[in-house]
């Protein structure tokens, strides 16, 4: 019996680094798939390929955090994290295929957990509920690849529909479709690559989200969701602090903004908080570069309504609100203007939200 299970990528459309401030969030699972492809065998390891690696790796099925390291390691947390449930994991021959582009910010990491998580329980014969798989995944990423992410890609793999915005409380995990078919409106949602890899996973991640919890402690508060309002921030010492939680709190108000917007069809009022999440994200929070800057400016003085980076930040892709007869014009100057800059040209390319994980 060889299995296959499907996972996508995802873009965020706003709510950048408020899902462990237990925030709101509004991703959309993307077309780009990871698939796995599982032949249990009943040994005691599942060796795995990839595509993209020409050596395969062993796991046993006893792995422990610290024995697999780079790209099988999201694989050998996943199988710790359902060994450590009590979920059973067969071994056999997995390989990896996947066209989702590893560090651009599109969540490669969280297609392949799920993916592999898909095909395992599935040969397992295990049912686990979306939520759970989600903090499955989660878990092995935080706690054996060591990388602390928070819970937004994996509920967007797992939950993301055609045509659909997800407009995820991190509170309680409350999940909300959204319609989001900004092509029926005539405008065309771009995807622009910078190709500059992000490096959040080196340290800079956990250094913001640390910056998060200092600051709802010199408030006295379990998260930053408890804050009332930014004029509380004053009473923070550590200035930085105060601003790292600033762009949380407004980044939260323009979620819910965005929405009321998509509710409308006001895609000119959606393209305007892209832009101001991007801003906050540059001056407060300060996980943009230079080059990204570069492309999102580019893009709404070359005529989209609106553009931000998204993802975890320091490299990655930025997204593009672009009326569709300007599609062609805003393409050609990002690309114009980044390459006169010296960067490398980016890949830009329309997406638009698809079908979450699934047998592939």
């Amino acid at each position: 019996m060889t299995i296959r299970y499907a996972a996508p990528g995802r873009i965020n459309l706003i709510g950048e680094h408020t899902d462990y401030n237990l925030g709101w969030a509004l991703p959309i699972a993307l077309p780009q798939r990871t698939v796995a492809t599982f032949a249990p065998d009943g040994s005691g390891a599942i060796t795995v390929r990839s595509d993209r690696v020409d050596a395969a790796e062993r796991i046993p099925l006893d792995t422990a955090p610290g024995g697999v390291t780079g790209w099988a390691g999201y694989v050998a947390g996943v199988m710790w994290a359902l060994r450590g449930a009590g979920h059973p994991v067969p071994g056999g021959e997995m390989s990896i295929a996947s066209d989702v582009e590893i560090g651009s910010g599109l969540s490669s990491s969280a297609a392949l957990e799920c993916a592999v998580l898909g095909a395992i329980t599935t040969a397992a014969g295990v049912r686990i509920d979306r939520i759970e798989q989600a903090r499955l995944a989660q878990h092995g990423e935080n706690d054996y690849v060591g990388a602390p992410t928070g819970l937004l890609d994996q509920l967007a793999a797992l939950f993301g529909e055609p045509s659909t915005a997800l407009l995820i409380d991190f509170r309680d995990l409350a999940i909300r479709p959204v319609p989001f078919d900004p092509d029926a409106a005539g405008i065309t949602l771009l995807l622009i690559d910078s190709r500059a890899r992000h490096r959040h996973a080196a340290g800079e991640y956990a250094q913001r989200r640390a910056s998060c919890e200092r600051a709802a402690a010199a408030l006295q508060v379990s998260s930053l969701r408890d804050i009332g309002d930014v004029s509380s921030l004053a009473a923070i010492g550590d200035r930085l602090d105060a601003r790292r939680a600033r762009h949380v709190l407004t980044e939260n108000q323009r979620v819910l903004d965005f929405v009321a917007a998509l509710t409308v069809s006001d895609f000119a009022e959606a393209g305007r908080l892209l832009t101001a999440s991007h801003a906050s994200m540059r001056d407060d929070f300060e996980i943009t570069t230079e080059h990204l800057d570069l492309i999102a400016d580019t893009a709404v003085r070359s005529g989209a309504l609106g553009a931000r980076m998204t993802g975890g930040g320091f490299g990655g892709c930025v997204i593009a609100l672009v009326p569709h007869g300007r599609v062609e014009g805003v393409g050609q100057a990002v690309r114009r203007t980044v390459r006169d800059a010296g960067y490398q040209q980016p890949l830009v390319s329309r997406t638009h939200a698809a079908a979450g994980a699934g047998p592939g």
